[in-house]
């Protein structure tokens, strides 16, 4: 059995040995489960190259007591969990043959009797032997182990308690709730595994309406696919903060509205009568599930990860413009981590003497960046000296200033450092920047945002890491002599609704030149964009790429006809783009200019 073992995986001597089974009986069975976690192809998407038994680990929960080592599998990466679902789970099932496929996957892998785990739940821990396994129900025949081991977190729920939920829950426990106590055997490693997908899937990506879905493709890649990859997506700070939080929003309204929908559905098939009630819950009943099909695509838009890059997130941003000061006066913000005399005269002659500045003007002098513009006004400007600034958070623009490099652009770096959604957030009426080097990093969203208003860029250098400039539905972007480069999405992205100015830039190694989203039509108008002069070279992609949908008006009227063959008819009026596949009202044209 030794051989078996994982290179390197070295396993510490155990508090408490589960009993082992014969060694013969052993030794067949794992020549018989030999290849089921074995890696077949060592490519993946993400880039992923590891063996999926390569994290299995062991660990000692946490406690004064000491309990068996447990096999942890909860670090596993996307590859590992991608791999398992697609070629020994699920493979090409649909979405009402998921209990089936699952159940004839623990039948090969776990052993029915004769180890122990700790169950495991937020409240309590306790070690336990399995003493059968009812593949059916996903759950195990268990009792306590002797000697008991039992930990609690309150100390109000004592070993009596736990004996007592047993007994409610007559020794069946879910597969999901237990943890495979460590054996030095591959064996055991393969169960822990095996209940740790089990245990994933049904917290993260089964759905309870899944089932009810019609199977045009197969699960796996109709549902499971895109939710683990959002899951890794959010895991490895890829998506929006805001974004997050709308998804889970709409996943509990989502739930909530289903958990209703099937209470009416149950109360109607037990009501035989045609009274007024019945006719108002039928109504109720198309409404609920108008709201859920409508719940269901949205959730289907943030979980598709082209759909989420194309269509993007509008970010309601919380900050509130200053306004002017109510003295009228507006001040002059000089940014300087040292200020030494040659600066400081330079800076008098060529911005505040005579000529220049005409009228008493108030100078504020900061050694931060954030902190010089969180302290602008409308109609202030701020004077960057030269320096290398790190900037930990996010530089939100609400009012109309001017930021403005005192020399050259490599003389004066902005670098952002540290986890967040954006670097520059743009919502002022008329915001100027000149003369100024962006350097992103970590950033979720984009270098530069403009939500609202005219921001114009003049003469900057913006290195990214993610997306370049996103100019948002209603903005306006006026952008010369700047260099875009480095973004892993488009340089620039342009939503409908809004007005861009390109004239003499550069845009070069990044996915897209330039994307430009022109959809909803019926809401926004298309967007409008002069470019002139530009270079647009070294792309991955396409230097132009211009998003198109083409939306089939007649196939939410279909849909409708078919909810009132079995319903009451309703007489709705909905937005033309709900209760349609996302997937099938999308197509993207590429065109205009190829990269160079």
């Amino acid at each position: 059995m030794a051989d078996d073992l994982r290179a390197g995986g070295v396993l510490e001597p155990k508090a408490m040995d589960p009993p082992r089974p014969d060694l013969a009986a052993a030794e067949e069975l794992a020549s018989r489960k030999e290849g089921l976690f074995r890696d077949a192809d060592p490519c993946s998407d993400h880039g992923y190259h590891a063996n999926p038994d390569a994290t299995v680990k062991t660990l000692m929960p946490e406690g004064k007591i000491l309990f068996p080592q447990i096999i942890q599998t909860n670090e596993l990466l996307f590859y590992e969990r991608f791999r398992a679902y697609q070629d020994y789970i699920l493979a090409d099932c649909k979405a009402s043959e998921v209990k089936e496929f699952t159940v004839s996957f623990l039948e090969k892998v776990l052993e029915p009797s004769g180890w122990w785990a700790v169950w495991h739940t937020n409240v309590f821990e306790v070690l336990v032997e399995v003493t059968n396994v009812d593949f059916s129900s996903l759950k195990a025949v268990v009792r306590l182990a002797e000697p008991c081991i039992y930990e609690s977190k309150l100390s109000t729920f004592t070993l009596a308690n736990v004996k007592e939920l047993l007994d409610l829950k007559e020794f069946h426990l879910p597969l999901q709730e237990l943890w495979v106590v460590s054996d030095d055997s591959r064996e055991f490693h393969q169960m822990a595994l095996a209940i740790e997908h089990v245990r994933f899937f049904y917290k993260n990506i089964w759905r309870s309406w899944d089932e009810e879905e019609e199977d045009e493709y197969d699960y796996f890649v109709r549902c499971v696919e895109p939710r683990l990859r959002l899951y890794y997506d959010i895991l490895e700070d890829r998506v929006p903060s805001g974004l997050i939080v709308d998804y889970h929003n709409l996943l509990s309204q989502c739930e909530e509205s289903y958990r209703k929908f099937l209470n009416l559905r149950s109360s109607l098939s037990n009501c035989n009568s045609d009274s007024e009630q019945e006719n108002i819950s039928m109504v109720e009943g198309l409404n609920l599930y108008s709201e859920i099909e409508q719940l269901k695509q949205k959730l289907k838009l943030i979980e598709n990860p082209l759909l989420r890059y194309v269509f993007g997130y509008q970010k309601n941003s919380n900050i509130q413009a200053k306004g002017t000061r109510q003295n009228g006066q507006k001040v002059i913000h000089v940014v300087s981590s040292t200020m030494k005399t040659g600066l400081l005269r330079s800076l008098f002659r060529d911005r505040f003497c005579e000529e220049s500045c005409k009228e008493e003007t108030e100078v504020q002098f900061h050694s931060d960046l954030l902190s010089g513009i969180n302290a602008c006004y409308d109609g202030d400007t701020v004077i960057i000296c030269p320096g290398h600034y790190i900037v930990h958070g996010t530089c939100s623009i609400a009012d109309s200033i001017e930021l403005e490099g005192y020399g050259l652009p490599d003389d004066i770096v902005i670098e952002k450092r540290g986890k967040g959604d954006t670097f520059v957030d743009c919502m002022g009426m008329d915001v100027k920047i000149s003369g100024i080097k962006f350097i992103q990093h970590d950033s979720v969203e984009g270098i530069l945002i403009i939500h609202h208003g005219k921001t114009t860029l003049e003469n900057c250098v913006l290195q990214c890491e993610t997306t370049g400039v996103t100019v948002r539905t209603s903005a306006e972007l006026f952008m010369k002599n700047s260099d875009v480069y480095g973004a892993k999405g488009a340089g620039i992205e342009i939503y409908p609704g809004s007005k861009c100015t390109l004239t003499d830039n550069g845009i070069h190694h990044c996915k897209e030149g330039i994307l430009i989203k022109d959809f909803l039509d019926e809401h926004y108008d298309i967007p409008k964009i002069s470019m002139i002069n530009n270079v647009i070279h070294n792309n991955e992609g396409y230097g132009v790429v211009l998003v198109k949908p083409t939306i089939f008006c007649d196939l939410q009227e279909n849909a409708q006809d078919e909810i009132n063959d079995n319903m009451v008819q309703k007489n709705t009026e909905a937005d033309v783009t709900e209760g349609l596949d996302l997937e099938e009202m999308l197509q993207c044209v590429a065109c205009l200019t190829p990269t160079r």
